[in-house]
């Protein structure tokens, strides 16, 4: 069974030192996800996604609820097109795209269209093909798949190069979180997993769902779980998404800005170079490249 302490700072912590030339970076794609909602995970994405940019680094969010998408509203923008155009071929990718603050591209899905609820392999693939196209244009990708375990879930935490599963302290949300890894671990062979734990009432409390999941995850599942941090419960998050702002642009000073500022530093500080893990990935072309010069 795989032990826990294996996480991505050991893992990372065995690459080589070798400086990689500029073109042999590839842009690190995220799925966040959660096993139920209410657990506010598009507000994580959107504050991650800000301060990721405050640290001068280029990212998409990809809005991956398909049938519901949301993150737009979050910061109070109207796209034009969404990925319905995509797929029936008026737009390509690029052309979707929409800014948000501090210079973040969004992708935006279509909001009550009941075709994307369930993508069909030809979708997949365009999809594949079109993020392939814009590698070299960001150096972050979040995925904020839609909550629960529908298939177009386990698509996009199966094509992401690393799974960010948030929850809450709640006894159900740590039982549904669970669930998605056992789902993902048993059958789609995911061996690891970072953890945010939202809306905490202290550090202590956050370590002890941690604490819950991995002690479980050791005796059931084949697993690893990282531990990136967890967000303080704070209700001016309602009124940051009441206004339609990034709480961290909103309330900078804040304990939740450090919050967020402090997993951003850790996802920069813990990317290194990307493998392949094993099964089709957004980016696999250059994955594949890469793995193969300096495997």
């Amino acid at each position: 069974m795989t032990d826990q302490a294996h996480t991505l700072r050991s893992l990372n912590a065995d690459q080589p030192s070798t400086a990689f030339a500029a073109d042999d970076q590839v842009a690190s794609v995220f799925s966040v996800t959660s096993g139920k909602g209410g657990v506010g995970k598009t507000a994580v994405v959107a504050n991650i996604a800000v301060s990721l940019a405050t640290l001068g680094k280029k990212v998409l969010i990809f809005d991956a609820d398909l049938g519901l998408a949301n993150i737009d509203v979050v910061f109070g923008l109207t796209p034009l097109y969404n990925l319905n155009h995509f797929f029936s071929g008026t737009k390509e990718l690029s052309d979707i795209l929409i800014e948000g603050p501090r210079g973040i591209k969004i992708l935006p899905a279509g909001s009550g269209i009941q075709s994307f609820i369930r993508l069909d392999t030809r979708q997949k693939m365009l999809l594949m093909e079109g993020l392939d196209g814009l590698h070299d244009d960001f150096d972050y990708v979040l995925i904020d798949t839609e909550a629960g375990i529908s298939e177009n879930v386990t698509y996009f935490n199966t094509a992401a190069q690393e799974i960010i599963l948030v929850t809450t302290p709640e006894p159900t949300a740590i039982t549904d979180a669970y669930a998605l890894m056992k789902l993902m671990s048993t059958t789609y062979h995911e061996r690891h997993f970072n953890l945010i734990v939202n809306m905490v009432r202290s550090d202590n409390e956050a370590l002890e769902v941690y604490k819950k999941l991995t002690t479980v995850a050791n005796r059931y599942l084949d697993v690893s779980i990282d531990y990136l941090g967890s967000i303080p419960v704070d209700r001016q998050m309602n009124d940051a998404i009441r206004k339609q702002r990034a709480y961290v642009e909103l309330f900078p000073s804040s304990k939740i800005a450090a919050a967020f500022a402090a997993l951003a530093g850790r996802l920069c500080s813990e990317t290194g170079p990307s493998v392949p893990k094993g099964n089709i990935q957004f980016f696999w072309k250059k994955l594949l490249r890469i793995g193969g010069e300096h495997g």
